[in-house]
């Protein structure tokens, strides 16, 4: 069974995600693996709000990051690519499974 990993994102428009990721089994540091993500989702929002940019677009730079970071491995490609489509894979399905929380709206 692989180890859970919380995490709380929170959207600009104050929606919230409870996720529990299912980490891979040779994680080695759960608690840098959650202080990274948290600086990457910080960085990639601060940059869309200081010059808007398409959601697509932002996908998009993510996975080539994800692909450059693979392919810098010193290890078989193909092993790596492996490893992140995998990675990715699991980590939608805990995204999915997320419960999610959107702020109450609408004028009393």
């Amino acid at each position: 069974m692989a180890r859970p990993l919380p995490f709380t994102a929170i959207t600009d428009t104050a929606e919230k995600f409870d996720i529990t990721f299912a980490l891979h089994p040779s994680t080695e540091a759960p608690m840098r693996v959650h202080q990274l993500l948290g600086d990457i989702l910080e960085t990639v929002s601060r940059d869309v709000r200081r010059e808007t940019m398409s959601n697509g677009d932002v996908l998009q730079a993510m996975a080539m990051a994800l692909a450059v970071r693979a392919r810098m491995i010193a290890s078989d490609p193909e092993t790596t690519t492996q490893l992140a489509n995998d990675l990715l894979q699991t980590a939608i399905e805990s995204v999915l499974d997320a419960q999610v929380f959107a702020p109450q709206s609408g004028q009393a």
